[in-house]
């Protein structure tokens, strides 16, 4: 077959392009990590100097970094004063872990997706997982600063509200389980809007539990909040008004038996509230920008943890509302709905 050399080098472009945006997110990460977004939102137009002034970081490193920040347009260079500016709109996005549109804690996740390439080479031979717990803590600090702007900003505010009565149950005083917590800002973001719940993370993985504890503490909710290692088919106590599912059922080896579980554990009104990502079973819808970083995602995490459990189902990340509701169903948990819906999320509710 004769190769359209048009298509060939428009592809070539891309890949090209492809291969900058993975250079360039070791970059965004040290730019995150080392403070610089932040000093530079702060700070206004800058120079190098001045830069490194307000980071003590080195000057000759941070113009090599300024140099790559304008090549990827994230950063605006005034050759008249030779000033660099992030710009407001670009600041929201890297520079500001408090506001939902934040997104540089993804580029943390990074470090450790990378370092388990050569483990997941021998996965892809030899269809073994690779577990949560062999990837380096740069993966669940990245995690919990990538998900954690994004449930603060929707969360309480429309997440709950969605769940049918639940708000109510909350604010009255209720009992609530957080199934894969993880660093626990769920289980806080929840216990510090509705004072007169208790809430309790669960987490297989005892040093992300350690560090929910640690959180709890700093912020003064450990009275009201208690975190337990335990895994999604045996975490303790019965009768939650709510049992909440926040980007994980997806990673476990037996999501069904969770399902079930969980369905055991609820309060006779008790609900389910199941978070996933906004992705389609259907590869094809896939291909935009959320689904390429949702899909790729379950390759490099997802699916392998998943498999290292060795349940009876991998499901990945992009199984669908279907598949979902299907296992819901087949846990004794018959009423489902859409609760809410975000670029990035679908969240479900799931009651008996």
């Amino acid at each position: 077959m004769a190769v359209d050399e048009e298509k060939m080098m428009e592809f070539l472009g891309r890949v090209i392009g492809d291969a900058g945006a993975a250079v360039a997110g070791l970059c965004t990460s040290l730019g995150d990590r080392l403070g610089i977004y932040a000093a530079m939102a702060e700070g206004g137009p800058m120079t190098a100097a001045r830069l490194a002034e307000r980071t003590g970081l080195q000057e000759r490193y941070l113009r090599e970094w300024l140099a790559a920040q304008v090549a990827g347009e994230y950063v605006t260079y005034d050759p008249r004063t030779d000033s660099y500016l992030l710009p407001e709109e670009h600041a929201a996005v890297l520079a500001d872990p408090s506001v939902p549109t934040y997104a540089a804690g993804f580029f943390t996740m990074l470090q450790a997706m990378y370092g388990t390439e050569d483990v997941l080479m021998d996965a892809f031979r030899t269809g073994q997982g690779v577990g949560w717990e062999e990837h380096s803590e740069a993966l669940f600090a990245g995690t919990a600063k990538f998900f954690r702007p994004g449930y603060a900003g929707a969360l309480v505010p429309e997440w709950i509200p969605a769940m049918n009565g639940t708000e109510r149950k909350l604010t009255a005083g209720a009992e609530v389980a957080d199934v894969g917590c993880g660093y626990g800002w769920s289980t806080m973001l929840m216990a510090r809007a509705y004072p007169a719940s208790h809430f309790t993370g669960f987490d297989f993985h005892q040093p992300s539990i350690d560090r929910a504890r640690e959180l709890a503490a700093e912020q003064g909710l450990s009275e009201r909040v208690g975190f337990e290692v335990a895994g999604a088919q045996d975490f303790p106590g019965d009768r939650y008004d709510l049992i909440t599912f926040f980007d994980c059922l997806h990673d476990m080896g037996d999501p069904g038996g969770a399902l079930h579980h969980a369905e055991q554990a609820l309060a006779p009104d008790g609900a389910c509230m199941i978070v996933e990502p906004n992705a389609s079973a259907d590869v094809r819808e896939n291909a935009n920008p959320v689904g390429r970083v949702v899909v790729s995602a379950s390759v490099a995490l997802c699916l392998p943890a998943a498999l290292a459990q060795h349940g009876p189902q991998a499901m990945g990340n992009h199984a669908g509302e279907e598949a979902m509701r299907r296992l819901a169903d087949d846990a004794g948990l018959h009423h489902w709905k859409l609760a809410a819906e975000s670029p990035v999320n679908r969240v479900y509710a799931a009651a008996r």
